[in-house]
């Protein structure tokens, strides 16, 4: 007799989900490090422009290019903070499939030893069956044996 797990299906359902939400977990996790790459991209432009700024003042610099580096700054600061709200959200993101991912795996596990303890039980059963077959085999060859 051949075997046949009575919930493969849905354990063929919960595989593809896992590996659907692995998929996406893995995009919001190159979604998060793209964001927070960008983000100390711009963290270390600004250090640099400061340090530059700073160079330019103990040179000696004209106001218009004070002001500009000053607006310039401000302006990355307000990029700064909108990539900071991004890398949180992706961040968050990443998390909550992370969180599901381990559900989905958890799931899985569960029916693959639900499909385990049920293969054991099918194989038991069947080396039982073997075993009165070969009994009544004996039996049969001894009866047999008895009446000649």
């Amino acid at each position: 007799m051949r075997y046949q797990y009575r919930f493969s299906q849905i354990l063929n359902i919960r595989e593809q989900e896992k590996n659907e939400t692995e998929m996406a977990y893995k995009e919001a996790t190159k979604a998060f490090e793209a964001a927070a790459t960008k983000l100390y991209d711009l963290l270390k432009k600004k250090e640099e422009l400061i340090d530059y700024q700073q160079e330019r003042l103990a040179v000696g610099s004209s106001i218009d290019e004070v002001h500009h580096y000053a607006r310039f700054i401000d302006s990355l600061e307000k990029t700064i903070s909108d990539v900071q709200q991004k890398v949180i959200q992706a961040r968050a993101k990443m998390q909550w499939y992370e969180e599901k991912l381990l559900e989905k795996n958890l799931e899985v596990r569960k029916f693959e030893k639900m499909q385990e303890r049920d293969y054991n039980i099918f194989q038991e059963e069947q080396n039982r069956i073997e075993m009165n077959f070969l009994d009544e085999i004996s039996l049969q060859t001894y009866n047999k044996k008895e009446i000649r």
